[in-house]
């Protein structure tokens, strides 16, 4: 399905097309430079999934995790992360939450937090209906940080992370086995890979449940989070300080 690239020559071909299109023909009409902007957009996305994809599988190759259950999963190929990507697409646009979470090509939510982001899936049978990824701090900061500033949490702990794309197709009233088993996921990510803390912005109603987790701290109240206009908190929480209702609900 990908050829992923390896000696950067879609970039290069990206830039002499972009050089050549840039310059429009005057002699045709405006609809045909239009369609031109739109032919190199969409090669633009293009390369840029091919990157993310490349760069996700090997930082999840490198993600020590200890899989103990048969449905619950690391995407370690682009198979896997196209499903990923299509599942975060479908729920959003059901949800209507495409204003804060857009799609980078139809049909596919993606970003380029993914790169750098142990990302879990859970399937049944074939299909996946549920995923969340833990974005581990570098350059590109944190997705949050868009919101709030994360500067004195890294003056606290040498390794944050944030947890986002927290996807659960539901067909059925209740949390489901998707909602145990990926937060089952992202403790074992917490407890193996040398992470300090994991940080989050969620709604503030749903702050009741994950307060039960243990080891939840909240660092900050918002009146709003992006397109959200209503209250919303960022969340600390470590995993190695889990309530005996986390151990019980999530670990057995």
């Amino acid at each position: 399905m990908f050829n992923i690239n390896k000696n950067n020559t879609l970039e290069v071909l990206q830039q002499l097309v972009e050089n050549n299109i840039s310059q429009k023909l005057s002699y045709m009409p405006e609809s045909f430079n239009e369609q031109q902007k739109g032919a190199i957009e969409l090669f633009r996305k293009r390369i840029f999934l091919e990157k993310i994809v490349e760069e996700s599988i090997a930082f999840n190759k490198k993600i020590i995790f200890p899989n103990e259950n048969k449905n619950i999963h690391l995407a370690t190929t682009a198979e896997s992360l196209v499903e990923v990507f299509q599942l975060r697409s479908e729920v959003y646009t059901t949800i209507n939450y495409q204003d804060e979470f857009p799609d980078t090509i139809e049909g596919l939510n993606f970003d380029k937090y993914d790169s750098n982001s142990a990302i879990l899936f859970y399937r049944t049978e074939k299909t996946v209906t549920g995923t969340i990824r833990v974005v581990i701090d570098s350059q590109k900061k944190l997705p949050s940080e868009n919101n709030f500033s994360f500067e004195k949490i890294r003056d606290q702990y040498s390794n944050i992370s944030e947890m986002s794309r927290f996807i659960v197709n539901k067909k059925e009233k209740g949390l489901g086995l998707e909602f145990k088993y990926l937060f089952r996921g992202v403790y074992h990510l917490f407890m193996n890979n040398q992470i300090d803390i994991i940080l989050s912005g969620l709604k503030r109603e749903h702050y009741k449940l994950y307060s039960k987790f243990g080891g939840v701290h909240i660092e900050e109240e918002l009146k709003s989070y992006g397109s959200f206009s209503i209250p919303c908190l960022i969340l600390s929480w470590d995993p190695s300080k889990v309530s005996p209702f986390f151990k019980k609900v999530f670990l057995k």
